[in-house]
């Protein structure tokens, strides 16, 4: 979603209105207010923000039907990967027909996610994929008449090719041919801004690509360093190092140093992540498939802005911001990558420091799209993941998002299925303050009980306790705050001084 159009009212909501009073002391005071659903088609209010950064996503397209190569270049090794007019392949193995079609579906917006115009698409059922050219030898000579009819750039096949089903497939077609991970791959590379996450999508794409090398011609030439290349030079004669495997020791190189720089960051991380668990801070993990409305859900509970884009992995680097609960405890939210069914295994390895925010989370918001023709799906994809992480452990609050748009049908099936699910529109704001609700119970409360009178001179330690702990009750005293709340052990020991007997 692009922007926030204007919010419908629900008539039991409603909020104050800004107002001014003047105190006896001559000093203004500002009352907060907050601004529900209701009254956001008054106030016009965008809780995505700006959106700059989609601003500037958008600034450069891939522009269809420009050519700057030349026609007679039929050697696909020296063709660039260009996903513009491309044709999808896929092989029907198990599952319904739905099934199938959902996983096409899929498929179709990840391509146009990556920049493509998708022109037609080939399903053979099979028991399993051919070995040799992944579809039959039939399908093939009918995907390349497919292809040079529409005049196609790009064939993607939707499973992981081996390198020889590749190789054979581009000689076949005289195209090039990617699988669903480089397809993954390319979006990863598009949508990467932040220093790590662009070195995770490269260490990504060379694992990927380490498995796939290969040469044509003088590329499988060995290699001879000094006066050995002319022939002279004893103990130089013989085989050198091939291409492939000079490319291969460069790759390993490569890998090693992508992954000294993500533990440099990892430590990083690692360290805010402490310093937030030494403040006792509980923390939310938004969670969920690709394209659910993870970033919106995000917007709309901390006003962060983060970028919301209607496409498919738009958010990968993870977003952390801090809020309240109603009694003023801080909680930390965090965006997290969206997943997607066959998540290829090197991705959520290079993944796996950031991924680590939600299997250390207190709670995880799994928000799945209530639009989607297979939100169940959706939910075993990620779940199927979150065991990858050692995740699956975490108490989980399950959202159905986008229930706008929803058939009401649907819904209702699956509010049947699932009673202690939250049903949501991120887009129209329904169900949010429910959520917010929901989420604030869901929160670990701390676990001492006491009663407390804090001298003036340490307000310090009552805002702690507002902030980190749970307040009950309090009293103004002419000696200091007379304070009832439950909090962490290592506040109450700062407390036992001021304790006083229950």
């Amino acid at each position: 979603m692009n922007s926030v159009p204007q919010w419908e009212a629900d008539d039991d909501q409603s909020a104050a209105p800004t107002s001014t009073t003047l105190a006896e002391d001559d000093d203004l005071e500002v009352r907060s207010w907050t601004i529900e659903a209701s009254d956001a088609s008054e106030a016009d209010v965008d809780y995505d923000g700006d959106q700059q950064d989609l601003a500037d996503r958008h600034s450069l397209r891939r522009v269809i039907g420009l050519r700057t190569e030349l026609e007679d270049v039929t050697e696909v090794e020296y063709r660039q990967l260009r996903l513009e007019r491309v044709v999808l392949a896929s092989v029907w193995t198990t599952g319904t027909q739905a099934d199938a079609d959902n996983a096409m579906a899929e498929l179709r917006l990840l391509a146009e996610t990556a920049g493509s115009e998708v022109l037609e698409a080939v399903v053979q059922r099979r028991q399993h994929a051919d070995p040799a050219t992944y579809i039959g030898r039939g399908k093939v000579a009918e995907l390349a008449g497919l292809v040079a009819e529409l005049g196609a750039d790009t064939i993607i096949c939707d499973g992981e090719l081996s390198p020889a089903q590749l190789r054979n497939l581009e000689d076949r077609t005289n195209v090039k041919v990617i699988d669903r991970t480089s397809l993954i791959l390319d979006i990863f590379a598009q949508h990467a801004r932040s220093a790590e996450g662009k070195a995770q999508v490269e260490l990504a794409q060379l694992q990927y690509l380490k498995q796939r090398l290969r040469g044509w011609g003088g590329n499988l030439s060995r290699q001879a360093g000094g006066r050995a290349a002319g022939g002279a030079g004893i103990g130089g004669r013989g085989p050198g190092e091939t291409k492939l495997e000079t490319d291969r020791r460069r790759i390993n190189t490569r890998i090693s140093q992508l992954r000294a720089k993500l533990r440099t960051l990892d430590a990083t991380r690692e360290t805010k992540r402490a310093n937030r668990h030494r403040n006792q801070v509980p923390s939310v993990a938004i969670v969920g498939y690709t394209n659910a409305g993870k970033s919106s859900i995000l917007n709309r509970l901390t006003g962060a802005g983060v970028l919301v884009e209607n496409a498919l992995f738009a958010t990968l680097d993870p977003t952390t911001r801090r809020t309240q609960t109603a009694d003023s405890r801080d909680y930390t939210l965090t965006d997290t990558v969206g997943f997607v069914r066959h998540l290829p295994h090197d991705l959520v390895e290079a993944f796996r420091s950031t991924l680590e925010e939600s299997a250390q989370a207190d709670l995880l918001l799994h928000v799945i799209d209530g639009s989607d023709p297979d939100p169940l799906g959706q939910l075993q994809a990620v779940r199927t993941v979150l065991e990858q992480i050692d995740a699956a452990q975490i108490p989980e609050l399950i959202v159905f998002n986008k229930t706008d748009l929803a058939d009401p049908a649907a819904l209702t099936t699956l509010r049947t299925q699932y009673p202690d699910a939250v049903f949501v529109s991120a887009r129209t704001g329904a169900g949010i303050n429910e959520l917010r609700q929901r989420v604030e119970a869901a929160l670990p409360t701390p676990q001492v009980e006491l009663t407390a009178l804090v001298p003036y001179e340490r307000g310090d330690l009552v805002d702690r306790v507002h902030r980190h702990g749970q307040l009950l009750t309090s009293e103004y005293t002419e000696t200091g705050t007379l304070l009832r709340a439950r909090v962490h052990e290592d506040l109450a020991d700062e407390l036992a001084p001021f304790r006083q007997q229950d």
